[in-house]
């Protein structure tokens, strides 16, 4: 049995994840992956079979990726307002490096009805959800559900970075501009959460 190297393979799915999730290419063909890579498009299909079956590896690996990095500070032992800011900073970060994975995954849901498997929330989004009650009932945040908290935490954080392009070209703002105002963001999404 031949031995496949990993080291093709995760060039493969390093390409493909920054040709879909950073240039927002979606329509690439293992043709453009294989070209963007250095290597031949039947090495591709070697290791993946077809684009479809890359792309579900990538797009789940860089799932887990996400969702460990946001679990570490869920769980963290961070005073509550300071775990926000942590929050904040790794979300978006992650949007920063992969600007199209959220509109990919949204668009995959509308076109396939993609569900996810039903499934108790994690033990991390559990404790997060008891300590944003705990920051209710201290009065640090306004009363409202858990769920609406981190709604609302999303939605500021991720809904500029989301239309980024149409908010440079409606608001004549240049790339350097927009990270200064999304810098400055952080601060006022914790002044908008925090009592």
């Amino acid at each position: 049995m031949a031995i496949r190297d990993t080291g093709t393979e995760q060039l493969i799915k390093d390409t493909a994840k920054r040709i879909f999730f950073s240039e927002g290419k979606f329509n690439a063909t293992t043709q453009d992956i294989a070209d963007a890579a250095g290597i031949a498009r039947t090495v591709i299909n070697y290791y993946f079979r077809s684009k479809e079956a890359l792309f579900q590896q990538v797009f789940q690996e860089a799932m887990d990726e996400m969702k460990l990095r946001l679990e570490e500070v869920l769980l963290s032992k961070l005073p509550f307002k300071k775990k926000i800011v942590r929050f904040i900073d790794v979300f978006s970060a992650e949007l920063r490096e992969y600007p199209y994975k959220e509109t990919f995954m949204i668009s995959e849901i509308n076109a396939h009805g993609f569900v996810m498997p039903e499934k108790e929330p994690s033990p991390a989004l559990q404790y997060f959800f008891k300590e944003i009650q705990q920051a209710i009932d201290r009065g640090e945040i306004r009363k409202m559900l858990p769920v609406n908290f981190m709604l609302n935490l999303l939605s500021l954080i991720a809904y500029p970075l989301l239309t980024r392009p149409l908010f440079k070209q409606m608001l004549e703002i240049t790339d350097i501009k927009f990270e200064q105002l999304m810098h400055e963001r952080k601060k006022i999404i914790v002044e908008m959460l925090f009592t």
